[in-house]
């Protein structure tokens, strides 16, 4: 079968090759899936440059989220053959057949195209973990949201708005501000041309958002926490830029607000069940048309190396995906 290797580290353009590997053979519990979709995420440029916390031997296959069906099920294996399914694979989602394990296949919403279903995984369990687990997000607070035109970021203003939340999107550039208006965000913050911080308290009446949504840390991280309420959550999702901004402890004691960290894989480990839980609240808000998936770049499975470099330059909006 063809599958893209990583046998050197760097640019995903330079290190990217389209191979003819060995097919895999499922073992007990795991499904052996035709991949028809993979929904291109940060951590795949990441790995690519070998920068992220997960650093796979070379050579690797990138992509970790993925829809397609099952062509073949291991002994005790919960899908079965003709299954349309999305979720994490065992190695790599960049190649024409993957492995899934037990715990990590889901059904496929019947409601969303197959692009739209391998988008469905990550980032909108992130949200939903982020939005009700972690920060308890009710109806009628305010929920702040940075790169809000992004693949996570456009999950969480259409799970706010499922909620009953007013949510602020904060976006770089005018054409994001247009995606996030268009997913639902009653207020869009372009962040190159006006500060977010004072556009919050003016939308708040000083008092600041309840739940802040921060997969960008740095100084966007410090600079929330000018605009938090009285007992306001800041759910650290990520790092998109780079740099780890640290909590002052101080200035959260006297304020009266929450710095809540979330590694949604941690719950495979620390609460598994409660991950099909989430898949079946998000299938229901994906059949009522609350949680679409924005996918505005779509390529052949031969450009996938061009996706990859493509969400590296932070130019994209939505989801990256590549058909196959």
């Amino acid at each position: 079968m063809r599958a893209w290797q990583v046998s050197s580290l760097g640019e995903p353009r330079d290190v990217m090759q389209l191979s003819e590997v060995d097919g895999p053979t499922p073992g007990p519990g795991q499904i052996l899936v035709k991949v028809s979709a993979v929904a291109l995420n940060f951590p795949d440029v990441l790995m690519c440059r070998g920068l992220y916390q997960v650093k796979p031997p070379l050579p690797f296959t990138p992509g970790v989220e993925l829809c397609g069906t099952v062509v073949e099920a291991g002994d005790g294996a919960e899908f079965k053959t003709g299954d349309r399914v999305l979720g994490t694979p065992a190695a790599g989602a960049l190649s024409e057949f993957a492995l899934l394990n037990p715990g990590d296949a889901f059904p496929a919403p019947s409601s969303l195209d197959d692009a739209r279903a391998a988008s469905f995984h990550i980032g909108y369990q992130t949200g939903w973990f982020g939005l009700h687990r972690r920060a308890a997000l009710a109806a009628g607070e305010t929920l702040l949201v940075h790169a809000a035109a992004g693949g996570v970021g456009s999950a969480a203003i259409q799970l706010g708005k499922a909620a009953g939340a007013r949510v602020i999107g904060v976006v770089g550039g005018p054409t994001k501000a247009k995606v996030a208006t268009a997913l639902g965000a009653d207020i869009v913050v372009d962040r190159h041309s006006v500060d977010f911080v004072a556009v919050v308290k003016e939308a708040t009446g000083g008092r600041g958002a309840d739940v802040i949504y921060d997969p960008v840390g740095g100084e966007t991280f410090t600079r929330s926490t000018k605009c938090i309420a009285f007992e306001g959550r800041l759910v650290v999702i990520g790092f998109a830029s780079g740099d780890i901004a640290s909590a002052l402890t101080s200035h959260a004691l006297v304020k009266n607000y929450s710095v809540l960290g979330l590694h949604w894989g941690l719950y495979k480990k620390m609460d598994p069940a409660s991950i099909p839980a989430a898949h079946e609240a998000l299938t229901a808000l994906a059949d009522a048309g609350k949680a679409v998936p924005l996918v505005s770049v779509r390529l052949p499975f031969e450009a996938a190396a061009d996706g990859i470099a493509q969400l590296a330059s932070g130019e994209t909006t939505g989801r990256v995906v590549i058909e196959l």
